[in-house]
């Protein structure tokens, strides 16, 4: 899941070198995906009304469940 994260995010930001994507497993159910991009990129991943953001997510979401595994949350920040 984070490849295609990692994907996602670098298709709709300028600075594609700058992000930086880090899974962490919170249990055996939940996964983590910590997403760092530069805070000029911010905007480009968030979108308007976060509407970006979402369609990640919703990606990333469906393509952790047909795969049968665990939930997925992203965190999306800047540095």
């Amino acid at each position: 899941m984070e490849e295609l994260t990692e994907f996602l995010v670098k298709s709709v930001v300028k600075n594609p070198d700058m992000v930086s994507v880090k899974k962490f497993e919170d249990g055996e159910d939940v996964v983590t995906i910590q997403v760092l991009v530069d805070s000029d990129d911010m905007g480009s991943v968030i979108g308007k009304n976060g509407m970006i953001a979402s369609a990640i997510r919703t990606i990333v979401q469906a393509s952790s469940y047909i795969n049968n595994e665990p939930k997925v949350k992203i965190n999306i920040d800047s540095f």
